[in-house]
């Protein structure tokens, strides 16, 4: 037995929620906070067999894809203390970050 522990972006948590459990997996929702952007992001556990830790992967892959997105970051303003202006910045977001875990001991209570 695994446990598949996948940290991804909110926006794309309920499609790929639907694709896991239609394929027959339970998985468990955690809600959590990216550091970076501080934005919502959605930490999946799901129990897999050994023999299906592919089709789980595969499915974060297809629904989790990355995307270009603009931010303001603050940057300080030339020449004065605490002015902060925002200033547009794009970065990539979505895809997963996925950890593939060992289950010595699995029990249903």
């Amino acid at each position: 037995m695994k446990l598949v522990i996948a940290i991804v972006q909110d926006d794309d948590a309920l499609d790929l929620i639907d694709g896991i459990t239609d394929e027959g997996f339970r998985v468990t929702k955690l809600a959590t906070t990216g550091g970076f952007l501080k934005s919502g992001n959605t930490t999946l556990m799901i129990g897999v067999e050994k023999e299906r830790v592919d089709v789980v992967i595969n499915l974060i892959e297809e629904i989790c894809k990355t995307r270009k997105q603009v931010v303001s970051s603050p940057s300080p303003m030339a020449g004065t203390t605490g002015v902060y202006i925002p200033y547009p910045v794009e970065v990539e977001v979505g895809g997963a970050t996925v950890f593939v875990v060992d289950v010595d001991k699995f029990v249903k209570i």
